[in-house]
């Protein structure tokens, strides 16, 4: 690390950076609305009256594919991170242009498979499950949503030459947010599509 940049650091008592501390706190907060969220759904599991029912309209080939592909976006993010920290920003811009655009896949797939639900007659307001479910996976699409925009800014700031080695901590605090995103995604697609 460069003088300028230890300079700039912002450094805890435990030597870490101040800002990856505060971002590891706000993925803490994350975690209990998420772990609300598929409480939520656990709770309400199995109680709708009236159809249609997750056995009826979850179409889990299609949302494993989905699930591939964040997988694989977070790989792109791993190396993204990589080719910044060593100061390739050639590869930089391309891995985090590449973690987006798999982010935008997988929101496609999800307005393909709410817009599916609609028609099959699944609502909000038709059951319990339509309101746990659009809730619980549409709060994880905002999240990705947001983290695709981040990504995003932060390739245009690439491409703008604003976006260097000396800024390795923001692309891995973005990292971080998209690591989390993908993490709970795995745990919404076992605990609603595969355990049933």
């Amino acid at each position: 690390m460069t003088h300028a940049a230890s300079a700039a650091a912002h450094h805890t008592s435990l030597g870490l950076d101040s800002r990856k501390m505060a971002f590891w706190a706000f993925i803490g907060s994350e975690c209990l609305l998420f772990t609300s969220l598929i409480s939520t759904y656990l709770v309400y599991k199995g109680k709708s009256v009236v159809g249609p029912y997750p056995h009826e309209i979850l179409n889990i080939p299609f949302t494993s594919v989905s699930t591939f592909d964040l997988l694989m976006s977070s790989l792109m993010m791993v190396l993204a991170l990589a080719a910044v920290q060593r100061g390739d920003m050639r590869w930089g811009k391309i891995w985090l242009f590449s973690t987006a655009l798999l982010g935008l896949v997988f929101l496609g797939g999800q307005v393909i498979e709410f817009t599916e639900f609609v028609h099959k007659g699944l609502t909000l307001q038709t059951n319990l499950f339509g309101c746990t479910f659009f809730v619980l996976t549409g709060t994880h699409g905002a999240h990705v949503s947001v983290g695709v925009l981040w990504l995003l800014t932060l390739w245009v700031r690439a491409l703008q030459g604003k976006l260097t080695q000396a800024n390795a901590m923001t692309v891995e605090i973005t990292g971080l947010y998209w690591h989390f995103v993908d993490v709970v995604w795995i745990v919404i697609f076992t605990v609603v599509y595969l355990i049933q």
